[in-house]
């Protein structure tokens, strides 16, 4: 017999069918057993009367929460049942596994006249059982919305004429500065894992690709214990060819993730408001975009913000954060583009203007930062050049080749799919992932 999910079992009112399960709730009484029946779709109830089902009643009599058991039964809707309006009276039922007690509590559970309460598990407890932890309500929602977030990504892409394409993620030299990577041993020599794809992206587009896109694991060597850092997370990266300006590249990105927080809204937006208290807002366009001084100028007239003149080429984590007041403020909007950074603070690859200044820019929302761009310099002795102010002319030798035969002006950003999951939620990273990785952690 083939199962049917608990989101349709309402189609299949008065047949009898098969449904699969955890066990969220089990009330064992004298004359009755209910069960509660959880699967990725739904809930529905099962009820059992002993008497006239005294098998059934023996074969539950061991069970626990999350315990995963099989039933057939015959779903019929009933006016006395809460959940949905339903209850499916088994036939037979299979006990698949039972379940332990568990190690950890998932949700706090609230006082009564006559219990105690019982406090929510510590984030590193649920952390260190974290598939049990993934079963809740909540936490499933969480990874139906990025799915959403990741197929409209893609989907936008392939329908704007972009190739997926898998690069390495061992790699024989540092894809950025040559700091935070992770070295590992490759057989008779050191390798890294690569900080990001952007040697291959930009390989692609001297090969003629055009356009491309890729979704893929992203390692980080930082020793950063904040709420949005990560030593390994899910990247999604674009990269263009025969752009005029960095400006292009800021527009598809806002193009981008216009639609896709759409298709987010339109599909879970209610759940999302519901669950976390935060709304799925659809930005308009164009993105406010500032200037880095113009933006610490603001800073400093809205809210006394100042910084020494030695930090003004980058922006420091505070201004990061108080981005988000000032831009509310005067776009009444949650994305800021900030350009025009020091060359000292952006990467070799970026391409410059006569006066020095990187053509790219940050992209900030809700207060951090989820995407530097840019224009990339694809000639060849400037890039060289500037390969060489920064010290890297020997390291990055292969990637220099990519630009001696011929290569379209281009430019592209990178996301964090985590990153942009728990902005959008207003989670921690640690719980907007399916599993976080740290420096002080790497199980389960």
């Amino acid at each position: 017999m083939e199962r049917v999910y608990l989101k349709d079992v309402r189609e299949h009112l008065n047949e009898e069918i098969l449904v699969q399960g955890f066990v969220e709730n089990f009330r064992n009484a004298s004359s009755m057993a209910f069960i509660v029946l959880k699967d990725i779709t739904g809930k529905l109830q099962i009820t059992i009367e002993k008497a006239k089902l005294p098998e059934l009643a023996e074969t539950v009599a061991p069970l626990t929460g999350d315990s995963v058991i099989s039933v057939i039964g015959t779903v019929y809707e009933s006016e006395y049942v809460k959940l949905n309006g339903l209850e499916m009276i088994p036939k037979e039922i299979k006990i698949e596994s039972i379940a332990a007690a568990l190690p950890i509590q998932r949700e706090e559970i609230p006082a009564t006249k006559k219990k105690a309460a019982v406090p929510r598990s510590s984030i590193d407890e649920r952390l260190d059982y974290r598939w049990i932890d993934l079963r809740t309500d909540k936490n499933q929602l969480l990874f139906r919305v990025q799915t959403e977030m990741m197929r409209a990504l893609r989907t936008f892409c392939i329908e704007h004429g972009f190739m997926e394409i898998h690069t390495p993620k061992l790699i024989g030299a540092a894809s950025e500065s040559g700091s935070e990577v992770f070295e590992v041993k490759y057989f008779d020599r050191n390798a890294y894992l690569a900080q990001s794809p952007q040697f291959y992206k930009q390989m692609a587009m001297a090969a003629g690709f055009d356009r491309i896109f890729e979704t893929g694991p992203v390692f980080r060597a930082e020793k950063s214990y904040t709420s949005k850092h990560t030593t390994e997370f899910t990247g999604f990266d674009i990269e263009f060819s025969y752009i005029t300006s960095f400006r292009d590249v800021m527009k598809m990105e806002e193009d981008l993730l216009t639609d896709m927080l759409e298709n987010v809204s339109a599909k879970y937006g209610d759940a999302i408001a519901e669950n976390f208290g935060l709304p799925v807002v659809v930005p308009k366009k164009p993105f406010p975009v500032v200037t880095l001084a113009d933006l610490y100028k603001g800073l400093e007239e809205d809210y006394g913000y100042t910084v020494p003149d030695s930090e003004k080429g980058d922006l420091t984590t505070d201004a990061e954060r108080l981005s988000y007041d000032w831009v509310k403020k005067h776009y009444d909007h949650e994305f800021l583009f900030v350009t025009d950074y020091s060359a000292e603070k952006r990467a070799f690859y970026h391409m410059r203007d006569e006066n020095g200044v990187p053509q790219g820019y940050d992209l900030i929302w809700r207060g951090t930062e989820i995407t530097t761009g840019a224009q990339r310099e694809h000639r060849y002795d400037v890039l060289k050049q500037q390969a060489e102010e920064k010290g890297l002319k020997d390291d990055v030798a292969f990637y220099l080749e990519f630009f001696k035969y011929g290569c379209p002006p281009h430019g592209g950003f990178g996301l964090g799919l985590d990153r942009l999951t728990m902005l959008l939620v207003g989670m921690h990273i640690n719980e907007a992932m399916f599993l976080f990785r740290s420096p002080k952690r790497l199980t389960p």
